[in-house]
Parts: C-alpha cells; structure tokens; sequence
C-alpha cells in the first residue's frame, strides 16, 4: 500500500497521503489455517494476572437473561457449525462473533465457550482465551477441550506454572493424546529452568558479545561463499583487519538462504555484532527525514518467513541508498527461517546504517524465544552462543521512529498515561531494561492494542491494556502528530486503518499462521 498513489482508498487515508507522500506502508495477506481435535494446536508479574483475571471475572459473573427455549438451542447448534466452517478457513473474527451469538441463544453450553476460546487463541486473544475457557469449565469440568486450549493461552502469555496444571490436568484424563503431553513436558522444562534460573541469579551477566574475538575467526577453504574478507591475517600492527559488509556479500547470503544452505559462524557473529554496535548508537526514538526522490517503507511483523520477505523486497523494490526500509518489530520467532530473516535484516542494516531501521517488537525478548521458537532455532543451526549475542542485539534495538515529525511508528501501542509524550520516549533509557517485562513504558510500547470503545481496557492478550480513539486522538494532537503506525496484530487484508485515520496497523507475514 503506497501513501501518496491515486487508489480507492478512504478519503481520510488519501488526506494522509497528501501530508507525506514518500513512505510506503509494506502488507502481506496472511493465509487461511484450521484445526481440531483436543491437541487443536496452536501456535508474570501481578499487573498482567491482574488483566487476566478482571476478563475471566466479568466472564463468570455473567448471567442469562432468559429461560433457554428448544428453539434457542437448536439455532445456537446451528451457528455453532457454521462458526466451526468459518474458524477453519481462517477467519478468526467472524468466528468469534458467531459463537458469541450461540452463546447469546445457549449460554450454558461448554462446547460453545471452548471454541470461542480457541478463536481467540488463533486471534491472539489470550486474556479472553483464559477467561472463555474458564467458563467452559465451570459449565462442565469434565469437558477436556477447556483445560487444553487454556493451557495454551497461558503458554502464550508467559505463564508457564498455569499452563502446566492444566496440560496436567489433559495428560490424567486423556493419557494416549501425545501432543499434549509432548507440550505438558515442554512446559515442564520451562518451569523447572525458570526455577533454577531464579536460585542462581547473582545480577547481570557480562556480555557475551565482548568476549567474542569474531575478526580473528579463521574462515575455511571449504566455504563456498562470498568472503568479508580474503583471508585473515593480523596487519603490521598486530591487529585484524576490520571487515566490511558489500552488496555482493548480501545477495550470495540471500543465495545461500534460499538453498538452505548457513552462513559461517565468523559471519553470523560480525552481522550480529556490527549491527548492534550501530543500534546502540542510536537514540530510544530514532528521526528520520526523507529526502526529496527517496522514500522509505514501513513493513510489520515478518516473524522468520523469509521467502515472504524476498517476495516483498522483489515488488516493492531492493534496499538502497534512495529507497530506505523500516521495519517495525516482531521479525523473529513462528516462523522457520527466523534467523535468515534477522540476519539479512540485520546486514542491511550495517550496509545501510542511515537508511535502514528497525523498531524493536514483543518477540525481540528472551522468555518470547523461548517459546515461540528462535532460540531453539539458533540452537540448532547455529549455537547456544548465536542465541545469546542475538539476545544482546535485541537489547540494544530502537523502541521507536519519528518519520518526518509527523507518524510515530511503534511496535504495540499507546500508554496508560496521557502525560507520556515523544520527549518521554525519547528520554527512555532502554539499555537499563534490557527485557520488556510486563509493566512500564517498555512493555506497552511493545504489547498494547488498540479497541473501538473511548477509554482504556484490559488487554484482550491477557499482557498491556488496551486503548480507544480518543487517546489516539489527545496523543496526536498533544505532539503535533499525522498518525500512529503499528504492528502487533493479525491484518487480513494487511492493514487496517482506525481510530478516524489517527492509527494504521501494519502486518507484513502472509504466512503466519
């Protein structure tokens, strides 16, 4: 979608595109997935038990208006299978409003409350997962489903020790279901590190990146690909030469990639390195300008699906010195070739170091890695050491950019103060944070979500909060605004433009589900 280009868009999105007609805002369309059976698989701190449980309580305390007729149940039935036809093919949210409405005609049916939660799941609205399963559950405790899809959405948000009792709870009654219990072991693992992290934390560990000696790492003859450099000796003076990044290097990377094929240890360490010296250079929010003739696209989630990544860059166009690239979070995890994509993100970066920028995302976190899947990646085609200077390089990524003193591009969202302004932002120390935690500015700039309602909310996630247009709204024109653009969730059709045109969500990873 090109801000700026004739379309048939909404006029109040071509008014936008009036004001700043160089940046591109990159979408893919994400495809359609199903699922059933009770292993339907699908990919803390107070304040985000808090959320969780004020969903789950307005849930329970819910009460029928009416006696339910035959006639009730028997139109409930019937819009419960064309929700379950509906949620199959992918499309979450009419999924969720049709078994909402079998709820409205039949709301003692368990069935109909586990599969809203698991729409909810595929949505990724894991608060109201929690709390829809927590009905289905008092509705019927000996329904399997409910304790399943719960587990699920608990794993999502990070509580592993909820998530286990209730994989437990599937495993006892449902002993032959290996998927469960492939997960419930999972998950045991995540506690029982957690716990054996929490007895032998002594403060902050020492950069595992400094201690990696990269430019003295001896390249093999047997390597086949484009070379940093021709071969690795110490200069006069006793040092190594520094490398430097080419063109030439990036598209036999992009090569090799597409193959299958890994880029040599010494490679993947000074990407890595080099383009975390460059981010820690720059500013919490990073300002940007486009010159006249340049023009820069705003791309969202790509969650490690690189081809997707390649078909983007093959219609909009290459990186370069006049056609810059934002990219704004979440480029890891979900996906299979998460490290391929950071790495040659990454690598532009450092060819680019001023025309290139990424934002940081939700999932450029260590306990998101580790259950989504990046660090397991790294471990297996890499290192255990890769996963670590990877950790350290999301540490150092920017939380925000300012385009044109006019869109302000985050990951998540807004705050739940309406003091906080881009000076704050800008102010914002974020290397004595090194993960976003579930709590403060960090976290919301990463985890919140906009809703339709005025006000703020609980988060439909179950972590952050949720706010409506009219703080959208006083934020734009308290710092002098177009717009706020944003990631962080699922767009159909790519983008969604809200809040009266003040917000556009941007998705970039038509292959997410």
């Amino acid at each position: 979608m090109t801000i700026g280009e004739k379309s048939t868009l909404s006029s109040t999105f071509d008014q936008l595109a009036k004001d700043f007609d160089n940046t591109n805002i990159l979408t893919q369309n994400p495809t359609d997935a199903s699922e059933t059976s009770i292993s339907d698989d699908a990919t803390t701190d107070d304040e985000s038990i808090s959320s969780v449980e004020d969903l789950t309580a307005a849930v329970l305390d819910r009460k029928p208006q009416l006696p339910v007729t035959q006639a009730d149940k028997d139109k409930a039935a019937k819009i419960k299978d064309e929700a379950n036809k509906v949620l199959a093919k992918g499309n979450y949210s009419l999924a969720i409003e049709l078994y909402s409405q079998a709820i409205e005609l039949d709301p003692e049916k368990e069935v109909y409350w586990a599969n809203r939660a698991q729409a909810y799941i595929k949505d990724e609205a894991y608060g109201a997962a929690i709390a829809d399963a927590t009905k289905a559950i008092k509705i019927n405790p000996d329904y399997v489903k409910s304790y399943y899809r719960r587990a699920l959405a608990y794993t999502a948000i990070l509580r592993p020790k909820d998530a286990l009792k209730d994989f437990n709870t599937v495993v006892q009654r449902v002993p032959t279901d290996k998927s469960a219990r492939a997960k419930r072991d999972e998950c045991q693992k995540i506690v029982r590190r957690l716990v054996f992290e929490a007895a032998i934390e002594v403060g902050e560990e020492p950069s595992v990146a400094d201690s990696i000696d990269y430019e003295a790492m001896v390249v093999e003859d047997a390597y086949d690909g484009v070379r940093l450099e021709s071969k690795t000796e110490k200069s006069d003076s006793g040092k190594y030469p520094k490398l430097q990044i080419s063109l030439e290097f990036i598209m036999d990377m992009i090569e090799r990639f597409k193959k299958g094929q890994r880029l040599h240890r010494k490679y993947v360490f000074t990407i890595t390195i080099e383009a975390m010296k460059i981010f820690k250079s720059e500013p919490t929010m990073v300002e940007v300008d486009i010159a006249e003739g340049h023009t820069l696209s705003v791309c969202g989630d790509t969650h490690g699906q690189f081809f997707d990544l390649m078909e983007l860059f093959r219609l909009n166009g290459y990186p370069s010195e006049t056609r810059s690239y934002l990219f704004n979070g979440d480029f890891v995890d979900r996906g299979s070739w998460s490290t391929e994509t950071a790495l040659l993100l990454y690598a532009y970066k450092w060819l680019y170091p001023t025309r290139f920028f990424l934002n940081r995302g939700n999932h450029e976190a260590d306990e998101m890695n580790k259950v989504y899947g990046f660090e397991g990646e790294c471990k297996a085609k890499y290192s255990e050491k890769v996963f670590k200077v990877f950790s350290e390089s999301f540490s150092s990524l920017p939380l925000a950019t300012l385009i044109g003193k006019n869109y302000f591009v985050l990951h998540g969202g807004l705050f739940s103060d309406d003091k906080i302004t881009l000076q704050d932002v800008k102010k914002f120390d974020r290397f004595r944070q090194k993960q976003p935690g579930q709590s403060g500015l960090m976290m919301e700039m990463l985890w919140t979500d906009p809703q339709p309602q005025p006000g703020r909310g609980p988060s439909k996630r179950g972590v952050g909060l949720q706010f409506g247009p009219d703080i959208t709204k006083r934020f734009c024109e308290k710092n002098g605004l177009m717009a706020v653009i944003r990631s962080h969730e699922v767009r159909m059709d790519g983008y969604e433009i809200e809040h009266g045109g003040r917000l556009i969500t941007v998705f970039s990873a038509p292959n997410y589900w």
